[in-house]
Order: C-alpha cells, then structure tokens, then sequence
C-alpha cells in the first residue's frame, strides 16, 4: 500500500537537527573524532537537588496517576514567585501559568488555539524552524520578516506596521539561533502597535538565563500592556541543564493562557507530576548554582571568540543564549558548504544558516554546548580548513 502523508507535512522541509544529527552519526560510525556544535543541548548533568527530588516523588504512589491538567499548584505558585523576582511582574498562578512538557510542545498546540486556516503570522528570518511547522500546522499563513545585523537582528517594527491584517507575531529574544537580545524599548514598540492592529504576541524567552557579562535580558510581559495581548514562554532545559526532563510553563495573557489550556487537554494528558515536583525543586536552588551556568558559558563564549578571532575568524560575540552566530568565512559560497567542508576536513558539526530561514544564508551556528578544552581543539581544526 502507497501512504500518502498529509498536504500540511508535504509542505514542511526536513527538520534541520534530524539531518544534522544523521551526519554526525555517519561520521561516528566511520569512527572519527567529532566535535559537536549543532544542535543546542547542554552537556552538562542535571543538578543534583532536582534529581534527588525526582527520586523522591517517584516513591509516592499518588504521582504514578494521571498529572494535575493544571499543573501541580505548588509548581505553578513557585513560578508566579521566581516570576517575580526575575522580572518584578505579579503573575496569577491558577490564571496566568501553565505548565507544558517542555516549551517547545506549548508553542506547537498555542497556533492550534487562536489561527484559522488562512490567518496570516509574523515570523521573523531565521528563526527556530519549529515555529514554521506549528504555524503551518495550524493552517495559518507565514509572512516573513527579516533580521539583519544592521538592524541588531531586530525586526523593524515599521515592517510589523505595515503587515496587512496579521493575527500574531512569533519573537524569540534570546534569540536562536542568532543569540540576539531584545531591550524594553523594542518591546513597548512593538506591544504598541501589536495593541493597535489586533495582533497577538507570542514570545519564546527559553534563553532568559543564558546572559554574558551580567547584563540580564527582559520579559515582555514587563511592558505596560503586554499582558493584554502578549503570551511568553519558558523552558526548565537550558537554565537547569533538564532538556530530557521535558519542562516549561506558559503565562501571560490569562484567556490566551486559557486557550492553550484547552488545547492542550485534548491532545495530552499534562506533564508527569514527578516531573514537576523536580521544577519545584530547580525553581528554589540557589541563585549561585545559575551564575556558575553562566561562568560556564562564558568561558566557552570568549574561547570561541578569541580563538576564531586569533585565526582570522572575525565573529561578533553572542550577547546571550549559548550560540554563536557567525558570517561563513570567505572562502565559502554558501553555509551549506561551508558546514560541509568543515565535518568532511575537520570532523566539525556547524548548523548552516540557511536551515533557519532565507535570511541565514552566509552564516553558520556554533553551539557552545561542549567543553572548552573541545572549543580549543576545534579552533585548532578549523585553522586548518581556513588556511
């Protein structure tokens, strides 16, 4: 029997990380020594009090049950309060939270609840491919909007302006893959004139922790008004080094909130309570244990900067998330060649730009997800295939 997929899958490309995965796992099975700085996954272990507590509720008998649909209330109370600390913003915890199995799921079911079929979303270009698959998913239509780095890798708010008829907007700052960062006057703009035309804002702050040089990057939900219009998502996976766990909570606007919610109680049956006692217990660890995350980061940041830089590599260092997004070196045409040559003469993993958008072309994305002895290495390597 022939199976024909759907018209909606027909339509997506093939996931960007499946067939970069599938490179580096030919290239291991030749036995080469790879180094990998595709996909973002922290190499680091799960803190330890966020095991221990995972251990412990997996002992209680009420939590091996279908999970609280709402989220455990606990849970849902210790993120209004890390809420508040991080970000000075009251949240309602039985009305404007809600936890997910990981931030990525939110954002794939939220297109479900709020786009009609032909309804027009803002994207910008590159983005996380897996905001185009839950748009397209949702039937809605993609309009594109470019980031470039005279812009800061912002998109121009007069572009939103003059969008005809949009219904929401998908912004990601941290941003990847770009590792951009989006100030408060960026977004009171663009809660300005998403107030004005209607449209709803869906913002994905999964690299909220994930800042260089102390300088901390803001919510929207910040702004005046943005909880008016806005929902924002989070992710346990990158600030507590959970990304198996599969995490996350979204807040904001309480009926977008709502809507996700209903969503959500027809497609899953909510995240595994011990799963969440486990982000009650993250959510109280000392702050010093983040800042180390940090430190960690940053030493891998300023490694790859320098060493790319010391081999005629020049590359604008990341303000926050643990990529860096890097113009192909001149004797490329192209990303896909570039991060071609670079697994085929150096046993490297680049993501090439253009798997995130038109507008990546002539970039790649470094992930700082191994040791910096291994970033020390890989420079090494790379002034080899540069030279």
């Amino acid at each position: 029997m022939n199976i024909e997929v759907s018209e909606r899958l027909k339509q997506l490309p093939p996931y960007l990380f499946i067939e970069i995965d599938k490179a580096r796992r030919a290239a291991l099975a030749e036995g080469r020594d790879v180094i990998n700085l595709g996909v973002g996954d922290p190499d680091q272990r799960t803190h330890q009090p966020i095991i221990d507590a995972m251990k412990k509720a997996l002992d209680e008998g009420a939590n091996h049950h279908y999970p609280f649909d709402a989220g455990v209330p606990q849970l849902r109370v210790e993120i209004a309060q890390w809420f508040k600390r991080r970000f000075q913003v009251d949240l309602d915890p039985s009305t404007e939270i809600h936890p997910l199995i990981g931030s990525k799921e939110g954002l794939a079911h939220f297109p479900l609840a709020v786009i009609n079929p032909g309804d027009k979303v803002l994207l910008t270009d590159p983005a996380y491919p897996a905001y185009q698959a839950a748009v397209t998913f949702a039937g809605g239509k993609i309009q594109y909007l470019p980031l470039k780095a005279s812009q800061g890798f912002l998109p121009r708010i007069q572009d939103i302006e003059e969008a005809k008829n949009p219904r929401a907007i998908i912004v990601c700052y941290p941003n990847n893959p770009v590792a951009a960062v989006a100030n408060k006057q960026f977004y009171t703009d663009l809660v300005r004139v998403c107030t004005q035309k209607n449209i709803i804002i869906i913002s994905d702050l999964a690299y909220s922790e994930v800042y260089y040089d102390g300088v901390k990057p803001p919510s929207i939900l910040e702004v005046p008004g943005a909880r008016d219009i806005a929902i924002e998502f989070h992710s346990f996976s990158k600030t507590y080094f959970m990304t198996g766990w599969r995490l996350g909570w979204a807040c904001g606007n309480s009926q977008l909130v709502a809507a996700l919610a209903r969503v959500k109680s027809n497609m899953d049956s909510g995240v595994f309570n011990a799963i969440q006692y486990a982000g009650i217990a993250a959510l109280r660890m000392d702050p010093a244990e983040i800042e180390d995350m940090r430190a960690v980061y940053q030493e891998r940041r300023d490694a790859m900067i320098n060493g790319c830089r010391a081999i005629g590599w020049k590359i604008d260092p990341p303000q926050a998330a643990f990529y860096v997004w890097a113009r192909v070196p001149a004797k490329f045409p192209d990303s896909m060649t570039c991060a071609k040559a670079f697994l085929d003469q150096a046993d490297i993993v680049l993501t090439p730009g253009v798997g995130f958008g038109r507008q990546g072309e002539g970039y790649v994305r470094m992930a700082l997800t191994v040791p910096v002895e291994r970033i020390h290495e890989a420079v090494g390597r790379m002034a080899k295939v540069l030279a």
